[in-house]
């Protein structure tokens, strides 16, 4: 007979001591600076989240940028703003670069920095002197003077949207010089200073004849330059039939206030942007963003539009591949994932919570996998049967529904030993912050430890994390056999998809990172 005490301390020593704890305060594994920079790239919100604070995200993530490969940092920030489409960790990532090395800066520049939002994020950040300086320095003017030379004047005017620094603030401290007299004049007009009015670009001076009262017809430019004007009913509708997918998404209600849903040819045009799925892909909607547009709705707004909402949001998950074998996703609804997917901010802090995007992925994965089996835990394991021909929201909904409690990232896989489970895919779609539970053989984590016994009966078998916080630590160390995948994009369905043929690297979110060419 074996030596159970001989077996049990062999298999302690192949899982390996989880060295650390999380912010939860359970055992859990460290991260490298690589990983810790791929998760950020992912969710870097740079906000309050459950369980720590954006001053803690911001020493984590300039820390593990200052600790890697500068060229690593360079592509997750070509990474970040690409693929996983963030906005303020590419930005702060290109603000490191300009600390530690302004010739990879300049190679990425354009790639990260790619509309006027991104470079006033860059400006920011490089002045706030959150990476060890407070002015913007020679070589990330040349690059911020190149941006503006390139632009077309539609660009430049959608870049004049927004504040702190708005675009004007950026032209006065690089000090651009103008190309043409229609430059010399828009930034003249920018800045509020004399200009040759006759030799500004068409599209501000029909923006400046509407604005005077001059021009009846809404002139095609970034609706926010006209709401000084009092707009109405057929101004709104002009800007809902000129708006792009993701404008007229995120101004349904605007647009019911205002009347333009009492027009019928209006509302179907509405109704078919919104269902356009070439729109759709080219307006990069996360698939949560679509749901956050459900959630916030107002009353009295036409069946059609949320019908055709509904659509879209179908259509945004579709992506989701296929997985062979037999499938198994834990979906984690313990309390810490109440909070806010992208953290807390003041006065916009957004609806959707961390259970909200779990939920949404696990119905989505069930559409497109109808075996696969929806296993919902906290600190045990949450009764819940769901049919894959449900619609996506109201899986989900239900999902979202269910009672919370602690967090153990275990009682899944436990589960699942306790029945003699067999599996190709084991995914988790939670904040890995366990912290409940019993801790696992020779100082392993439990999660570690159950995924360990899930191999002996399952030796081709996936885990597959996806971690939609950016936190500094793990249940359960990236390998071979498991993948960690942060983020709430439809990047996450495309690594999915690379497991599911087989495309793996020891590290594959690190791996597809650092395949990246700058």
């Amino acid at each position: 007979m074996a030596n159970k005490n001989l077996f049990r301390s062999l298999f302690g020593a192949l899982l390996g001591k989880a060295p650390t704890t999380n912010e939860a305060g359970g055992a859990a594994y460290v991260r490298t600076n690589e990983q810790l920079l791929a998760q950020f790239a992912a969710t870097g919100c740079l906000r309050d989240t459950y369980y720590t604070d954006a001053e803690k995200q911001l020493q984590q993530l300039t820390g593990a940028a200052f600790g890697a490969d500068p060229v690593f940092v360079a592509k997750t920030a070509v990474f970040a703003r690409e693929q996983g489409l963030m906005k303020d960790t590419p930005a702060l990532l290109c603000a490191v670069l300009a600390f530690r090395d302004t010739a990879l800066l300049a190679r990425v520049f354009d790639r990260v920095c790619d509309n006027g939002k991104m470079v006033r994020n860059f400006v920011q950040i490089v002045r706030s002197g959150q990476i060890g300086r407070k002015s913007l320095g020679t070589a990330p003017k040349r690059l911020v003077q190149r941006w503006l030379a390139k632009c077309s004047d539609a660009q430049l005017l959608s870049a004049s949207v927004g504040n702190a620094p708005s675009l004007a603030d950026v032209v006065k401290m690089v000090h651009p010089k103008p190309t043409d007299g229609a430059r010399s004049a828009f930034y003249g007009w920018l800045l509020g200073k004399t200009h040759d009015a006759a030799a500004l670009p068409d599209a501000v001076k029909k923006l400046e004849a509407f604005r005077a009262g001059e021009l009846a017809s809404v002139p095609d430019v970034p609706f926010q330059l006209l709401t000084s004007k009092d707009l109405g009913r057929e101004h709104w509708i002009a800007i809902a039939k000129n708006a792009s997918w993701n404008t007229v998404r995120m101004n349904l209600n605007t647009f019911h206030r205002h009347g333009v849903f009492d027009d019928r040819k209006a509302t179907e045009h509405v109704v078919a942007t919104l269902r356009d799925r070439a729109a759709i892909q080219r307006g990069h909607a996360f698939p949560y963003q679509i749901m956050t547009t459900l959630k916030h709705l107002e009353d009295g707004i036409p069946r059609e539009i949320r019908a055709a909402l509904h659509d879209a949001l179908e259509t945004s998950v579709d992506r989701v591949p296929h997985l062979p074998g037999k499938v198994y996703v834990a979906v984690d609804v313990s309390g810490s994932m109440q909070s806010p997917v992208t953290g807390n901010a003041r006065g916009n802090t957004s609806v959707v919570k961390c259970l909200d995007v779990a939920a949404l992925f696990a119905a989505a994965i069930l559409r497109q996998n109808p075996k696969a089996e929806l296993i919902p835990f906290h600190d045990r394991v949450v009764p819940f049967a769901a049919k894959a021909k449900d619609p996506v929201f109201k899986t989900a909904a239900r999902l979202a529904a269910l009672p919370s409690g602690g967090t153990d990232c275990s009682t899944v896989l436990a589960l699942l030993n306790e029945r003699g489970a067999r599996g190709d895919f084991v995914i988790y779609v939670s904040d890995n912050q366990s912290w409940c539970g019993t801790r696992g053989v020779a100082g392993a984590t439990g999660m570690l430890t159950e995924w360990r016994r899930f191999k002996v009966q399952n030796r081709e078998a996936k885990l597959v994390c996806i971690d939609l916080q950016p936190y500094a630590t793990v249940q359960a160390p990236e390998g071979d056999d498991v993948i960690h995948v942060g983020g709430f994009s439809d990047q996450v369905f495309e690594v999915l998809r690379a497991v599911a043929e087989g495309g793996l690297a020891a590290d594959l979110w690190v791996d597809r990172i650092d395949k990246i060419a700058v």
